[in-house]
């Protein structure tokens, strides 16, 4: 079962801070390590902002081993967007953030996002009033995966 959770209107000064806040949603929820919302940085630092998926729109990740601890999924969307350095989707307002304890768990996990998002998850995510709906927006969009909305 996935944990879910949002946070919404969330101040951030530059892509680490947005990262680091989208990450530790996933630390209060419980399905990561303390240490996984600099993991997720040093993914962006090692490999450059292909984590920018689409327009405004960024996949904050780091390896289970970096700390997943469950299966967890939480969006956050930003009061004001960031720049990632993307030459084509920046700035980004929107944040997903996933974790797994696992390489099976993690591929099934983007599968399921990646299905989400093809399905207009984002425009839900932008579209929701706070955090309470943002949450229940995820939980549609991964009926199978999602547990209750934290």
């Amino acid at each position: 079962m996935t944990a879910v959770g949002a946070r919404d209107g969330v101040d951030a000064d530059g892509w680490r801070a947005a990262t680091r806040a989208a990450a530790g949603v996933l630390v209060e929820l419980g399905a990561a390590g303390a240490g996984y919302p600099d993991a997720c940085v040093r993914v962006v630092e090692r490999d450059g902002p292909y984590i920018v998926l689409t327009k405004g729109l960024a996949l904050v990740h780091a390896r289970p081993e970096d700390g997943g601890l469950a299966v967890g999924v939480a969006a956050t969307r930003l009061a004001a967007p960031v720049e990632f350095g993307h030459p084509d989707n920046d700035p980004v307002d929107l944040l997903l953030a996933f974790c797994t304890p696992d390489a099976d768990a993690h591929v099934a996990s983007l599968s399921a996002l990646a299905r989400a998002l093809s399905a207009g998850l984002a425009d839900r995510l932008r579209g929701a009033a706070g955090d309470a709906e943002m949450a229940a927006e995820l939980r549609r969009a991964l009926p199978e995966e999602a547990g209750p909305d934290v």
